[in-house]
């Protein structure tokens, strides 16, 4: 049984549809990147999959079932997860509340709850931020922390949402790698979000790539190429890779634009261009892709 199983699916906001004909399955144990522009709906195929939007057309299944709210073998760590830097919350309480959330009853976890919260943070090898106030921690460490809360549950499959925003290369391949760990040791499916395709290229098993209202699937080596997102932008795409196996998603455009215009909830439709900062943008203004 397929842990995911979208069949021409069609995903967007009231009755205004983002992106539709998805038909995609995802299976135990692969890890998954979800690639597109801003507003594209990568965020929306979250929402469904966590039973907080239903699909406009189509169908989508979650270990065999409509997905529904509160499903305890999902853990989800949000692209906005904002932390006063005031708050006196530690770590552990956090995870803590995490392992809690997933009893029945009121304060029934108690030591259980704790030791839980502890193996979580020594799992991402955040053992030593245990008793550091959330405040007070960088955004890698920060990332580390939001893992174990989502992992403390024991989930099936994981949505993470651009974890890697706001983070160095270096911090960007720690955390990949660290991902990528959990994926292989436990057997659970994670889909992620991202802008920069780069630090995930060597551990990815799929890619599903949402732009110009369609979505594309399959092997990295099979979507990631140029005929492959020509097909999907219906505009001219260059996929070029440096002699360290880095891409650059490149658009190809006779007419200069550099309007970086508000997200749209429509997402890249039409022509792109890379602007001189080397960042990739279609013709809204929207970067639809980091370059290595």
């Amino acid at each position: 049984m397929h842990v995911i199983e979208a069949n021409n699916l069609e995903g967007g906001y009231a009755s205004h549809a983002i992106w539709r004909g998805a038909n995609f399955s995802v299976g135990q144990g692969e890890f998954v990147a979800v690639l597109g522009s801003n507003g594209s709906g990568k965020t929306t195929l979250f929402r469904m999959l966590l039973g907080l939007a239903q699909p406009l057309g189509g169908s989508i299944s979650v270990f065999g079932a409509a997905p529904r709210r509160g499903n305890p073998r999902i853990g989800y760590v949000p692209q906005r997860h904002p932390i006063d830097a005031e708050t006196g919350i530690e770590a552990l309480q956090l995870v803590w509340l995490g392992a809690e959330g997933n009893r029945w009853g009121i304060g029934t976890g108690g030591r259980a709850a704790t030791e839980e919260a502890m193996a979580a943070l020594r799992t991402v090898g955040a053992e030593d931020l245990a008793h550091r106030r959330l405040g007070m921690l960088s955004g890698g460490e920060l990332q580390r922390v939001f893992l174990a809360e989502a992992l403390v549950g024991k989930p099936d499959l994981l949505l993470l949402d651009e974890p890697l925003a706001n983070l160095d290369m270096r911090r960007e391949s720690d955390l990949v790698r660290l991902i990528n760990d959990v994926v292989r040791a436990r057997k659970v499916t994670v889909l992620l979000i991202a802008h920069n395709i780069n630090p995930l290229l060597p551990v990815l098993d799929r890619v599903i790539y949402v732009a110009n209202g369609r979505v594309a699937t399959g092997a990295p080596a099979e979507v990631l190429t140029s005929a492959s997102l020509t097909a999907l932008y219906g505009a001219p795409i260059e996929v070029l890779k440096d002699s360290r196996g880095r891409i650059a998603i490149v658009g190809i455009d006779d007419t200069p634009h550099h309007d970086h215009g508000e997200d749209h909830a429509e997402g890249g439709h039409g022509h792109a261009h890379t602007d001189h900062a080397g960042h990739h943008h279609d013709e809204h203004g929207h970067c639809y892709h980091d370059h290595a």
